[in-house]
């Protein structure tokens, strides 16, 4: 297994939204805001080369809307999944699978472009892979996400054939080494691909967990549905993180790409933060010294 992190580039939200009932005197220290209280968002993905499989997690929020629209999140940066691949040697036609944590526009809208009139799937030769109880939410969605849920970047994979859906049980594997782990705090059945890598565990947060500060149990997106369910999910999760010294992976975080954790008198903290390109080295070193 390979695993290479595939940047989409950044976009803006609000920091309030971001970060809800806490006040922005302590998040404006983690992300500051701009003059119109918007803080600056990655949008980063995951490529897993897994024998025959070239798995993408996510794919940002593509490039097919209109100028209104892009408007609202101001996204910017150089990066695009076609460059970011192409760094990594590979296509977007060599993409086995597309696996969408959730349907929210910054997380699918790079699954499907624009050719003429037409929506279709950037990833000619892949399965786009859901769940049946978050497509129904994303199909169906209540007046609060209906925003965040879009029909030119959901239907068209249904259109095109190549929609799939999982159904992997709660912490069981979905791929020889991938477990998937169901969130619904953010909203309904997001998956998180929970991935075992030369011996060690690292787990894909989506909006579980956006960036590093989010880790503070009560640093709870305003977006978040169920923002007491979302503490509760973390919860658990962290506390299994810190106990098997998983690596955690941020698809938001604007500066940092993966940490370790470690428990302090505050709770569970981050312990080293470091980019998905050194993961070999420190495993290494790990295997090193469990080999003693």
């Amino acid at each position: 297994m390979k695993l290479y992190t595939i940047d989409t580039g950044y976009f803006k939200l609000d920091g309030g939204a971001m970060f809800g009932v806490v006040p922005k005197t302590m998040w404006n220290k983690a992300n500051p805001a701009d003059e119109n209280n918007m803080c600056t968002w990655a949008m980063r993905c995951l490529l897993i080369e897994h024998g025959n499989y070239r798995i993408l997690v996510d794919n940002g929020m593509g490039n097919k809307q209109d100028e209104k629209f892009f408007s609202h999140y101001y996204p910017h940066g150089e990066d695009t999944i076609e460059k970011s691949l192409a760094k990594h040697g590979f296509t977007t036609d060599d993409i086995t699978d597309v696996f969408l944590t959730h349907l929210h526009f910054d997380h699918c809208g790079g699954s499907i472009v624009r050719e003429g009139d037409k929506l279709v799937p950037a990833f000619k030769k892949a399965a786009y892979w859901t769940n049946h109880k978050h497509w129904h939410a994303a199909t169906n969605p209540n007046e609060r996400e209906k925003a965040s849920f879009l029909a030119e970047n959901i239907m068209p994979i249904h259109d095109s054939g190549q929609l799939r859906f999982i159904e992997t049980a709660e912490g069981e594997e979905w791929l020889q080494d991938i477990r998937i782990r169901y969130v619904s705090g953010h909203t309904e059945c997001m998956m998180l691909p929970q991935i075992t890598y030369n011996d060690t565990t690292l787990l894909y947060c989506a909006d579980l967990m956006p960036s590093t500060a989010h880790i503070s149990l009560p640093w709870v997106m305003a977006y978040d549905m169920r923002p007491l369910e979302t503490l509760s999910e973390k919860h658990k999760l962290l506390n299994e993180a810190a106990a098997g010294n998983w690596i955690l992976f941020f698809e938001h975080d604007p500066k940092n790409e993966c940490c370790s954790l470690q428990q302090t008198d505050k709770g569970i903290r981050v312990k080293d933060i470091f980019p998905l390109s050194e993961l070999d080295a420190r495993t290494a070193t790990s295997i090193k010294i469990k080999d003693r």
